[in-house]
């Protein structure tokens, strides 16, 4: 379930209500009807006259918690100990977290539900698998059948179908090469079945495309370059073993000089 109050050290989401004088009192936008409290000498490096040279009402702005009193509600903030790429990433964060839960109400509508009543039904265990709601929708999306064996509801067809209709995910692509050779007589043949135990694959596109004998290159599409590495790796592995076992010889060439 979702916390009461942030932690300290936690980076949060504020919308400016009040700007003047020693600081600035702020919605937090994480936390129903929970405010916080911006110091004016944690505004910005060195000294501030106006406050409202860098913060204004009805601005957001992304903070760092530095003191929270969870008896009185009071939660101390800092905007200056925020890097501009923690401020990015933040917002990005929870920009993508704010389109999971209307997602997920659309979700809720097609199957007939309540909103409220789902959400509580499924967040804590959406979360717990994926840590947040949008990449729930995500993982729908890069890997179905993962997604229905770990979830076995009357919920999961609607939650696919919204997240293949509304989520778009990063791929990156990446390439590497292969030597194949086999001296038998019938060896084009092994090499060509080398060559599909690298294409053996069901949840990524992996491609071979021919160079010239014994050259061979590989295009691997992936979530991300970690998944991309691996799946190169252990592909052309399986192809160098197969061609091993037939009196042949392999050779993985990550980059070509």
């Amino acid at each position: 379930m979702p916390k009461d109050l942030p932690e300290k050290g936690d980076l949060v989401i504020c919308t400016v209500t009040q700007a003047k004088g020693f600081g600035a009192f702020v919605k937090l936008e994480e936390y129903p009807d929970k405010k916080g409290f911006l110091h004016i000498k944690e505004v910005a490096s060195g000294w501030v006259k106006n406050i409202r040279e860098y913060v204004r009402e009805g601005q957001r702005i992304v903070c760092k918690v530095m003191n929270v009193d969870p008896s009185k509600g009071y939660v101390d903030l800092s905007l200056k100990r925020v890097t501009e790429h923690q401020k990015r990433e933040k917002i990005e964060k929870w920009k993508n977290e704010q389109k999971a839960k209307k997602l997920l109400e659309i979700v809720a509508n097609k199957i007939g539900k309540n909103f409220d009543e789902f959400y509580n039904e499924v967040e804590e265990e959406l979360i717990k698998k994926y840590n947040n709601l949008y990449r729930a929708f995500e993982e729908a999306v890069k890997n179905e059948k993962k997604f229905r064996k770990e979830f076995d509801a009357g919920w999961v067809d609607a939650f696919i179908e919204v997240a293949k209709q509304n989520i778009v995910v990063p791929f990156v692509e990446i390439s590497g090469y292969v030597e194949l050779t086999c001296p038998l007589s019938d060896g084009i043949n092994h090499i060509i079945k080398a060559l599909e135990k690298i294409e053996e694959e069901n949840e990524l596109k992996i491609r071979v495309k021919y160079i010239s004998a014994p050259l061979y290159r590989i295009e691997v599409t992936a979530p991300d370059y970690k998944i991309a590495e691996k799946k190169l790796k252990e592909n052309v592995n399986k192809a160098i073993e197969y061609i091993k076992k037939h009196k042949g010889d392999g050779k993985f060439i990550r980059e070509m000089k």
